[in-house]
């Protein structure tokens, strides 16, 4: 699948510009999540069922649009349910990708594989599911635009 678009890092980026909590996203909103509730507000998971590509345009706009609705939400809350939503959604779709493809292992890569909760939700189903999911240690997960740009370079 491919994104259609934003793709996860982009969402992560603009939800945690929007929510204040700086740039990059990934980073912000890994601090800030663990202090959340991951159920307190149910984000949508956008396309979870629908083929393999990804979508997280609405989810974004979902946030902001509740953010304006309710101001005196919990940052932390918000940030672990929109981290919660973007990670069920990678997972699922994943997962239904290698069981098609009789995958035996899968790889995680690029900026978004160095969140601890798509880290450890995908260590968790993969083995469930009977995969070996593989992935490089925190630093060596980059954004992909930026390797894109030094391979350019």
């Amino acid at each position: 699948g491919s994104t259609i678009d934003d793709a996860a890092g982009e969402a992560f980026d603009k939800v945690a510009r929007y929510l204040g909590l700086g740039y990059p996203g990934g980073p912000a909103i890994d601090r800030t999540a663990p202090d959340g509730d991951p159920e307190a507000i149910a984000f949508p998971r956008s396309m979870i069922d629908e083929g393999y590509d990804f979508s997280f345009s609405g989810l974004k706009t979902s946030v902001v649009n509740y953010v304006r609705k309710n101001p005196e939400v919990s940052t932390a809350d918000v940030a672990a349910s929109f981290q919660a939503a973007v990670v069920d959604v990678l997972v699922a779709k994943t997962l239904r990708a290698a069981e098609e493809l009789d995958a035996s292992t899968i790889g995680l890569g690029g900026g978004v594989a160095a969140n601890p909760r798509l880290r450890t939700q995908m260590a968790t189903e993969g083995e469930k599911a009977g995969r070996r999911v593989l992935a490089p240690s925190r630093a060596m997960c980059t954004d992909n635009a930026a390797m894109v740009a030094a391979a350019g370079w």
